[in-house]
């Protein structure tokens, strides 16, 4: 990542929100501020990559913010009223978040935090006063240190978004962030998305198409090295303190949202959506 900006996958993935809402309705996620985040000139890697993403793929990226997104609701409609964005990037749900007594913490690196900032203003998008940021430097302090300073009560139940960042993680990093908000004193919630290894069943095209993402992610020093199969990650989210897991497959889910069966491409992802709970009775 280059210091002073967002990464350039965090910059994909808001091109991605920004493209499907040009999409034909019904869509399943409206993000009306997407395109405004991204507006300006145009990344040369992000325009590069995302050439080699058929339409058809939209809904395969799109799916997991509308599965967060309704589960937010649903915390939100029973009692939840901070809700945390971790690696929040480019995201926009704490600028559009409709709910006035929710508090919406966007935790990223402090560079990248400036840099969104950056483009905020220059798109005219405002800082409500329910979203707050909280800069983390990993390498220098604890995901409850940059929490607290920002004023996240550990003594009120929080619901908290991790999407497009664990496949980037060490084993390491993973348990720091699950123990943290397995451990806390109030109810915690907690939706993740994750990768399994790749598969040996894969055809020769769709192993070379998933070998040139690992390559162009690694080229932009954000490489893919966190897989797990679904019985490691429920591990994982146990052994953090997690009682209830809802593991759900992305095609399983894309099917679910669109009604029409998933591509083979996202067949052969193997990409999972997760809804772990802790004190929680669903």
């Amino acid at each position: 990542m280059e210091a002073g900006r967002s990464s350039r996958t965090a910059l994909m993935t808001a091109e991605v929100r920004a493209r499907y809402q040009l999409s034909d309705p019904p869509r399943i996620f409206d993000d009306p501020l997407a395109a405004r985040m991204v507006a300006g000139d145009p990344d040369e890697w992000v325009t590069e990559y995302l050439s080699g993403v058929p339409d058809r793929l939209m809904p395969f990226m799109i799916v997991r913010y509308r599965f967060a997104q309704d589960a937010v609701e649903h915390a939100v409609a029973t009692g939840v009223s901070q809700v945390v964005v971790l690696g929040a990037g480019l995201d926009t749900f704490g600028s559009r978040n409709p709910y006035e007594h929710v508090t919406v913490f966007e935790v990223d690196h402090p560079d990248t935090q400036t840099w969104k900032r950056h483009r905020m203003a220059e798109a005219g998008i405002g800082i409500p006063p329910t979203l707050r940021f909280a800069p983390v430097d990993f390498e220098q302090e604890t995901l409850a240190a940059g929490l607290a300073a920002a004023g996240f009560d550990r003594g009120r139940p929080a619901f908290f978004t991790w999407l497009g960042v664990v496949h980037y993680l060490t084993r390491d990093a993973l348990r720091a962030t699950l123990g943290f908000i397995g451990g806390l004193g109030q109810r915690a919630e907690l939706i993740l998305d994750y990768r399994e290894p790749p598969s040996t069943e894969m055809s020769s095209e769709l192993r070379e198409r998933v070998a040139h993402a690992k390559r162009e992610v690694e080229a932009v020093e954000e490489p893919l090295i966190g897989f797990f199969t679904e019985t490691e990650m429920a591990d994982e989210l146990r052994a953090a303190g997690f009682d209830e897991i809802d593991d759900v497959g992305l095609a399983a889910a894309i099917t679910r949202y669109t009604g029409a069966p998933p591509s083979e491409s996202a067949l052969a992802a193997g990409g999972h959506l997760v809804h772990a709970t802790r004190g929680v009775s669903r």
